[in-house]
């Protein structure tokens, strides 16, 4: 068995010894940055804030993001006040001075603030225009807010469905998965279909497995680096509200 030589032996320990002595600096690592979006849910029956947030980190050029916290707004949904719509706005303080407490107050300029209605706001506006032309008034409340108003939009229902189907398979992480080493990565999993039963209609929502079987009404996601066609089965008139009236009148006959 062979032994070190002596002076490597002295050498090794000499430099240890001022190693130790060195006085050393933490090397500061910036933490991502903590984001925050509110989306506002104007449906037919009632409507919802939501606050999300994220950091700034991606997966595969995706966020990772989560429900953080929600807010019922008080009363009947948006479509409910178009003779009035003071009203909504006033509805909606509560719930907005409620998101002030809960995002940083260096955040709120930076925080986008959406609001989308769906298909009874689309009805209201072939039906009664002018009746919707004045709900535009709400965003006045929301434009005086702290946050980054990105202006009222009507979502079609494909969107508003492919919205939704990307939120249950999110939360069912179908989409990616974390591995052992703490990355994500893709799940593996088969996609889940969605049936969406709203005040007004009730849909189907499903993925295309064969690119050639999507139909050209088909929404494409690109997201955690794959690419889905999502297509939406519409049952109109077969919403909770339709099913409340048929059920009222069948009584009364």
């Amino acid at each position: 068995r062979e032994l070190l030589p002596p002076w490597l032996v002295i050498v090794a320990g000499l430099t240890g010894i001022v190693l130790l002595c060195v006085s050393t600096k933490d090397v500061p690592i910036t933490p991502p940055r903590t984001k925050y979006a509110i989306v506002l849910d104007a449906g037919p029956s009632h409507t919802f804030l939501f606050i999300y947030q994220w950091t700034t980190s991606k997966a595969n050029k995706t966020g990772v993001i989560r429900e953080c916290s929600s807010c019922p707004v008080q009363g009947l949904g948006v479509s409910n006040y178009s003779d009035s719509p003071q009203k909504i706005e006033k509805s909606l303080e509560p719930c907005l001075n409620w998101a002030q407490k809960e995002i940083p107050a260096e955040e709120h300029s930076q925080t986008p603030l959406y609001l989308g209605a769906t298909t009874s706001m689309w009805q209201l506006n072939l039906s009664h225009p002018t009746l919707s032309d004045d709900l535009a008034a709400l965003t006045v409340i929301l434009k005086s807010s702290p946050f980054n108003f990105q202006g009222p939009q009507i979502l079609s229902s494909p969107e508003k469905e492919a919205f939704s189907w990307v939120a249950v398979n999110y939360v069912l992480e179908n989409f990616f998965k974390y591995d052992w080493r703490g990355q994500l990565v893709p799940s593996g999993k088969r996609m889940a279909g969605v049936l969406s039963v709203g005040g007004t209609s009730t849909q189907l929502t499903c993925k295309e497995e064969e690119e050639e079987q999507a139909p050209a009404e088909a929404v494409r996601l690109q997201l955690y680096g794959q690419t889905h066609r999502v297509h939406t089965q519409q049952c109109p008139c077969h919403g909770t509200q339709q099913l409340r009236s048929s059920l009222l009148a069948l009584l009364i006959q």
